[in-house]
């Protein structure tokens, strides 16, 4: 394909990115239920017209934010993932950066809370996606740990999907402020229970 036609797509993904950018920023600011089209039109000095060329919907730009913000976690996992390090040291830093990074996206901003709380009401899609790519990176540690040894060799599918049950209520939104007051088990306690279990093997 050439230059010419790649930059039309080009400018077409940037304009995207510069609308879900601005969305996200007035989320923060006014709440995603108050922040209208016309607001974020406003904010790009465009029209409300020149938005839905990109986006069909609120509630499509909606998802979209949602997915960028999930996309960031999903990219600092798997840099852990692939990083440097024993398997249980990477699943240790996949857990507690999965749990720093949704405590500041979603519990240090309660307005971005409230988009949290709607996506999983009305089950949107994207949540899904996101868990089964973590459930994915997840699975490529401890399958790792297996082949080398340092965990019991067994299914790394269900290992993995074992110890992200094991520690969503640090990972998971909804999950994180209902628990807040619970002080034990703590993220590294349940860690290191979860890589106990790893090395004593996990039988179906």
């Amino acid at each position: 394909m050439s230059a010419v036609a790649d930059a039309p797509n080009a400018r077409e993904a940037e304009q995207r990115a510069r609308i879900v950018a601005t969305a996200e920023r007035l989320f923060r600011e006014i709440g995603f239920q108050k922040t209208t089209v016309a607001d974020i039109a406003r904010e790009l000095r465009m029209s409300p017209a020149n938005v839905y060329r990109f986006f069909s919907s609120k509630s499509e730009i909606h998802v979209a934010v949602a997915r960028q913000l999930m996309s960031e976690v999903e990219t600092a996992a798997q840099m852990i993932a692939s990083g440097p390090g024993t398997a249980s040291e990477r699943l240790r830093a996949l857990v507690l950066g999965n749990e720093t990074m949704n405590a500041d996206r979603y519990l240090a901003d309660r307005k971005m809370h409230d988009m949290v709380e709607v996506a999983l009401d009305e089950h949107w899609p994207t949540i899904d996606e996101h868990i089964d790519r973590i459930d994915a990176i997840v699975e490529s540690v401890v399958a790792a740990g297996m082949e080398s040894g340092e965990f019991a060799k067994g299914d790394a599918r269900l290992a993995a999907k074992l110890v992200h049950m094991a520690v969503i209520r640090f990972c998971h939104p909804r999950l994180m402020v209902e628990c807040a007051d619970r002080t034990e088990p703590t993220s590294g306690q349940m860690i290191e229970f979860c890589l106990a279990a790893l090395r004593a093997g996990v039988s179906r």
